[in-house]
């Protein structure tokens, strides 16, 4: 049976013990700000960075990881396993897939497959999740690459944000650039789309119309089916809790999560953001 490393980034923000239960090694993302690098997921915890957020007059930005850091974990890898999954946050709003392909260039101890998840925050987390369990089965790499397509090309991603101003002052605001400016009190429904890329669905009024949205959204993709679900919020676990509970009733879940997102995905949507990932399942 061979042995399959997974290798991934900070943006899936996964619980430390599924990460240290599956031995995925996770390659950060970084935020600057005010003059100083914070490495996603360790220098700043989810609820000092929103509180940092709020109260703070500038809003960082972030980088992806450097071609020498995936190199850096391949090689570490590469004595002890047969070859390498690597899930990565969407190339439609980040560097870090070309990162890793650079790397995989470099590098020829054994094979690499880099999956562009076309997602990020939940949705990496469900692939990465997918994924373990693939490798828990004494899948092959071929097999779990097979896998890891299909669900990436099921997948949705939809979430609202507070306010525009973290996506437009951070360059992701892709189509949802046409509601920039409106009032506070419109809240567009952004989801991914096909390219991993923001892009708007619509507007509402309020939240908790747009949350009624998301979740109507959700039932649209299921059709039915039982569906892995994550939940995601920046800042707002309340929040996120109360959309759990309803998806748990209006969908047959077989998992659904609650992800905090990272500090570099919340560097760019802002606080108060909630979203769901989704997929269906096959068979």
């Amino acid at each position: 049976m061979a042995k399959i490393a997974i290798v991934t980034d900070s943006t899936a923000y996964l619980p430390k013990d599924f990460v240290e239960r599956h031995n995925i090694r996770v390659v950060p993302l970084r935020i600057h700000w005010d003059d100083k690098t914070y490495i996603d997921g360790a220098d700043l915890s989810s609820v000092e960075f929103y509180e940092h957020l709020e109260k703070s007059s500038t809003i960082p930005s972030t980088s992806q990881p450097a071609a020498g850091d995936f190199l850096q974990v391949f090689k570490e890898l590469a004595p002890h396993y047969d070859g390498i999954v690597v899930p990565l946050v969407s190339s439609g709003i980040s560097g870090t897939v070309a990162s890793a392909k650079t790397a995989t260039s470099m590098f020829s101890e054994v094979p690499v497959e880099v999956i562009d998840s076309r997602t990020t925050t939940a949705g990496l987390a469900l692939v990465v999740t997918a994924i373990a369990k693939a490798v828990s089965d004494g899948k092959s790499l071929k097999e779990v690459k097979y896998l890891a397509e299909g669900i990436v090309n099921r997948s949705k991603l939809f979430f609202i944000v507070d306010t525009l101003k973290y996506l437009h002052k951070g360059g992701r605001i892709g189509g949802a650039s046409r509601y920039f400016g409106t009032a506070l009190s419109i809240k567009p429904i952004l989801h991914l789309d096909d390219q991993g890329k923001i892009d708007a669905l619509g507007k509402v009024r309020t939240k908790r119309k747009a949350t009624e949205r998301l979740i109507q959204l959700a039932v649209e993709q299921a059709d039915g089916k039982p569906v892995m679900v994550g939940v995601m919020h920046a800042n707002a676990f309340e929040e996120a809790k109360n959309l759990q509970a309803q998806l748990l009733e209006q969908l047959d879940c077989t998992q659904i999560e609650i992800y905090d997102l990272s500090p570099v995905i919340g560097a760019h949507v802002g606080p108060g953001t909630i979203g769901l990932a989704i997929y269906a399942m096959e068979g």
